[in-house]
């Protein structure tokens, strides 16, 4: 099954000390949490609440593939925008194209593969109905 989203969901974050070097630029790793956030948050907005997820269901997502590309560094208090689009929904896993600007510059992008797996064993399931029509 196929799924892609038109507009991208949207999440602001700010650049605090703790995200950067000696130098004051956003270490490069930092971006993936930035995409987490995002995600979760994007999750969040489509009413999937991953405790809940968890709890109910016996399942939760594991980022199973990154790829990033960085393009421009991203500064102590800079204030940034990091978008997730789905660019395709499987049984099992979902493939995710996310970026991070500074206004309208692109700093970072990635393709990050996110995959349903049962919390006690981390096999790998189908994800739940309910979750895949928030996609649709």
């Amino acid at each position: 099954m196929s799924a892609t989203t038109i507009e991208p969901f949207r999440h602001a974050t700010r650049v605090y000390w703790e995200d950067t070097d000696a130098g004051g630029i956003v270490y490069y790793a930092n971006y993936l949490r930035f995409f987490e956030r995002a995600r979760t948050e994007w999750l969040r907005g489509l009413g999937v609440d991953q405790r809940e997820l968890r709890e109910r269901d016996g399942a939760i997502f594991v980022v199973s593939e990154a790829v990033l590309r960085y393009h421009r560094p991203a500064r102590l208090d800079d204030l940034l925008e990091v978008t997730v689009a789905v660019r395709e929904a499987a049984r099992a896993s979902l493939s995710l194209r996310q970026r991070a600007l500074r206004g309208t510059e692109l700093l970072a992008e990635g393709e990050i593969r996110i995959a349903c797996v049962e919390a006690p064993t981390l096999k790998l399931r189908r994800i739940p109905p309910h979750i895949l029509s928030h996609l649709q």
